[in-house]
């Protein structure tokens, strides 16, 4: 599994902090930006993010932003992408297990640096379900039918 982390201003540092941490768990990780505290557009990360999800098999992202909100938006434009905002462990679990999540999404301005690594570690360490939800995700990758 690869993983690709991507953040605005707002997120940097935290963003820095867990890509420390995947590598010290020697997980393949790739910095997709921003790469200073300099003002940003979330929406420029988000959509590299999820291009590099589309784009090769076996991988997942990481996406920080000041609330998670905007972030989340952006990446969920994406047909195929599953981006969750998460702000604890339970729901790290829940998106996982029962929405097979994709991206995770961290609202840094709200977590503190070892509530950030818990969620990381425990959405990393959650295997998708299956059975029941298999069906409802197929669903959420379908098409929508014509308004």
């Amino acid at each position: 599994m690869k993983y690709f982390i991507a953040s605005d201003h707002a997120g940097f540092q935290m963003k820095k902090l867990l890509l420390e941490e995947l590598l010290h768990c020697n997980l393949t990780a790739e910095d997709l930006g921003t790469w200073s505290e300099e003002s940003t557009d979330y929406s420029d990360y988000a959509q590299s993010l999820s291009a590099k999800i589309l784009s090769e098999k076996d991988s997942r992202g990481i996406l920080l932003c000041g609330s998670g909100i905007g972030m989340s938006i952006a990446a969920n434009r994406f047909k195929g992408i599953r981006a969750a905002l998460v702000w604890n462990e339970e729901l790290a679990k829940l998106s996982r297990l029962h929405n097979n999540s994709n991206v995770l999404v961290l609202p840094a301005r709200f977590l503190s640096e070892n509530q950030a690594k818990s969620v990381l570690h425990t959405w990393i360490d959650t295997a998708f379900e299956g059975g029941r939800h298999e069906r409802r995700v197929q669903k959420i990758e379908s098409d929508l039918p014509n308004s």
